[in-house]
């Protein structure tokens, strides 16, 4: 076979497996999705189409090292690829890499020197290349890098690591906002579990809760949705990262553990002006998305 139609053979199987990939996530397979992505990609490692929906799904899963690295294959070469630079960006803003996310966010307006998502999101990202995070009052870089470190970071059982993902639990940060009671009232989190991160939390000098005020009950993480009859279950289901929202809002919507539109919908203004770093600018903008999908933040009883 020559060289030229064993090239040929391999780009037919990996849009083939690509193809497959697309299919696996029409259905909601994302784990058939994953598997016929990799094989496209081990067919013709220059599939960009595969490169990207794997790397979304990677990144949906919260599984960062991954995504950043297909991400930055698909950057690394011309023409500029703007999705997939965006997404870069706020994974990088996410784990307080804020020269990177400002490089990525850069090569974006230097195309696309209008594109608004991208210059909302560099505003945000200048203000926090200026800024260290404010934990308990206490200022330094040191103290919030520790409270980001993600969950996935750390050797945990396999029911501990699926449960705190179920949770939405992804920081050290988060689980110091967070109680033994709670912990112990998701299903199939025991004490053994609970034992394992009482210990974790202990190597870094924290505990669990310790962010709370006095008084102060931790949000639920599996808080019911009642379902609007007039708003589709697919909308309810469509998850809050998705939205075209600053970096600033959807952080604090993830401090708040709320993951998708319906949960969002089930929140009030008064709930959400609480968080940290969330003002009347976020509100409005979240306000004004909810209306882009028939629904509004719930008013108070």
């Amino acid at each position: 076979m020559s060289e030229m139609t064993a090239v040929a053979v391999n780009e037919k199987a990996a849009e083939e497996q690509y193809r497959k990939g697309i299919d696996a996530e029409k259905h909601g397979q994302d784990e058939q999705a994953i598997e016929a992505y990799e094989m496209a990609l081990e067919a013709n490692p220059d599939h960009e189409q595969a490169v990207f929906r794997l790397a979304l799904l990677y990144d949906r899963r919260a599984e960062d090292a991954k995504a950043i690295e297909l991400y930055e294959r698909l950057c690394s070469s011309q023409p500029v690829h703007v999705n997939a630079l965006m997404n870069l960006a706020i994974l990088y803003e996410d784990n307080n890499h804020y020269d990177e996310a400002f490089r990525c966010l850069a090569a974006v307006l230097d195309t696309y020197p209008n594109h608004q998502r991208a210059r909302l999101y560099m505003k945000d990202v200048e203000s926090a290349r200026g800024m260290f995070y404010d934990e308990d009052g206490m200022m330094g870089g040191s103290r919030g890098i520790v409270l980001e470190i993600p969950i996935t970071d750390f050797e945990l059982s396999v029911r501990s690591r699926n449960c705190l993902k179920k949770m939405n639990m992804r920081t050290l940060g988060d689980l110091l906002k967070t109680t033994e009671q709670e912990l112990l009232s998701y299903k199939n989190f025991g004490e053994t579990s609970l034992s394992e991160i009482k210990a974790l939390l202990a190597q870094k000098g924290l505990r669990l809760g310790q962010s709370l005020e006095p008084g102060e009950v931790p949000v639920s993480r599996r808080m019911p949705v009642e379902l609007p009859e007039n708003v589709a279950p697919e909308i309810l289901s469509k998850l809050v990262v998705d939205m075209e929202l600053s970096v600033r809002s959807r952080k604090a919507l993830q401090r708040l553990n709320i993951g998708t539109v319906g949960e969002l919908a089930q929140r009030t203004e008064q709930e959400l002006l609480a968080c940290k770093n969330f003002g009347q600018t976020s509100l409005n903008e979240i306000k004004h998305q909810l209306t882009q999908y028939g629904l509004s933040l719930r008013k108070l009883d």
